[in-house]
């Protein structure tokens, strides 16, 4: 490998096949169970008490290894190091949500002699790719009384789907912008049509509220303080002959978040503080409580260092990680690419620079020096990555988490893997350029 240009790295050819193979099959089952940020934070938990880690808010607790759950959306894990945290920390951040579709508040109706419920989406999704597809609901029911009812139809062997026009009456659809083939108004959920007996009025309605009842004993004003999501049913899959990818929901970015979650559990004492901080709502603009906006990093943080100029300080010996994927070169579509510039698949994990778009708006733009540092620890590790940009510059473009953290002063680049179809409602992502990323997420932690 001495002298090896890194562009011509395939991980298949650099790595133990069958340690890629090892990490893919758990990220498969994974994946197939994780469909939400509450699913993946209560399977995070049972891993970290596996491995010894403890809960922070557990009084008494004196251990080198905690973490700590803020609305069972977001969590934050510590791996004290080596050196007192006052000479800095290393982070890796990633987010846990997915483009979806969410249920309004008041989503159910009856029209046509057909029961469906309304939806609003989240994120940015191409809405045509949701219709006509097998879709279950997955989150919580808070009732009345406070009692929290975890709702996963997948579970429970209930399907649904969003209804399209057909071929034969869609000649006026068809001549439509892709954006405005279905209106986001139109992604009606389909739920029965089966009428309640001996009812006058609204008999569908009346007959899936029955049937809800009878499920989960609740009642329509239920919805109002609820979490539902529909997301793609089914589970993650090999795919190729080769069986050298993996389809998934949700790889946007939990693909990154199970990297570094199993990152910072392969290791033991690290250099410096480790941190894997993953969070929620990145995908509509990082707003709300449980994102990386949100005060929950700094109050945590000040469990360990209780002056808070102190900690001004430490950020801004501290680096970070923003583990977000990348947009992968498809040939298919190959005009929107720039290909000196673009990170392919098998080629390691993606380093890079800045996101935003156009003129790197809402971009962190990392400094040359932070990048040379990264640069050096990956060849140094035998680590297989690439750089890559999100598309030609004019094209389009986006965000991550990564600006949110350089506002505090710490040194930060996005670093993950590259993805074809991404925010689709499967996407695919390599099994070797998963390994690459747990590999370089691994390295940074525990020797950065």
């Amino acid at each position: 490998m001495e002298g090896l240009n890194y562009k011509e790295k395939n991980v298949w050819e650099v790595y133990n096949e069958k340690e890629i193979e090892e990490i893919s099959k758990d990220y498969v089952l994974f994946m197939s169970r994780v469909k939400t940020e509450r699913e993946f934070v209560k399977e995070a938990e049972k891993l970290l008490k596996q491995k010894g880690f403890s809960n922070i808010d557990e009084k008494g607790v004196q251990s080198d290894k905690l973490y700590r759950k803020f609305k069972e959306k977001s969590i934050i894990i510590f791996l004290k190091g080596k050196r007192r945290i006052e000479e800095g920390f290393n982070l890796i951040t990633a987010h846990l949500d997915s483009p979806r579709i969410d249920l309004k508040q008041k989503p159910l109706y009856e029209e046509g002699k057909l029961a469906f419920f309304e939806t609003h989406y989240y994120g940015g999704i191409k809405k045509y790719q949701w219709a006509t597809i097998p879709l279950v609901l997955r989150g919580v029911i808070v009732k009345e009384d406070g009692s929290i009812l975890e709702i996963n139809t997948e579970n429970d062997g209930y399907f649904f789907t969003i209804p399209d026009l057909l071929p034969h009456l869609g000649r006026k659809q068809m001549e439509k912008k892709a954006k405005e083939v279905i209106p986001g108004e139109n992604l009606n959920l389909l739920v029965g049509s089966k009428p309640l007996k001996d009812e006058k009025e609204e008999k569908i309605k009346k007959n899936i509220l029955s049937i809800l009842n009878e499920l989960y004993g609740i009642k329509e004003e239920d919805f109002i303080s609820s979490e539902l999501s529909l997301v793609p049913a089914g589970e993650a899959r090999e795919v190729g002959f080769d069986k050298s990818f993996i389809l998934s929901y949700g790889h946007d970015d939990r693909i990154c978040s199970y990297a570094a979650l199993r990152g910072i559990l392969d290791i033991d004492k690290p250099e410096k503080w480790a941190i894997v901080y993953l969070v929620d709502k990145e995908e509509i603009g990082s707003e709300g409580n449980t994102s990386a906006q949100s005060m929950f990093f700094e109050e945590t943080l000040l469990k360990f260092v209780k002056d808070y100029s102190k900690l001004l300080s430490i950020y801004l010996k501290s680096s970070v990680l923003s583990g977000d994927v990348n947009a992968a070169f498809d040939p298919n579509y190959k005009e929107v690419f720039e290909p000196k510039n673009t990170a392919f698949i098998n080629q390691g994990v993606v380093i890079t620079k800045f996101t935003g778009s156009g003129g790197k708006y809402h971009s962190n733009d990392a400094t040359a020096e932070y990048v040379g540092k990264v640069r050096k620890l990956f060849n140094e590790e035998k680590v297989v990555w690439q750089t890559g940009e999100l598309g030609k510059v004019d094209e389009g473009g986006g965000g991550t988490v990564a600006l949110f953290f350089a506002r505090k002063g710490m040194d930060v680049i996005d670093c993950g893997p590259a993805v074809l179809s991404m925010h689709a409602p499967f996407e695919v992502a390599s099994k070797g350029d998963l390994y690459a990323t747990f590999h370089g997420y691994r390295v940074f932690l525990e020797k950065f």
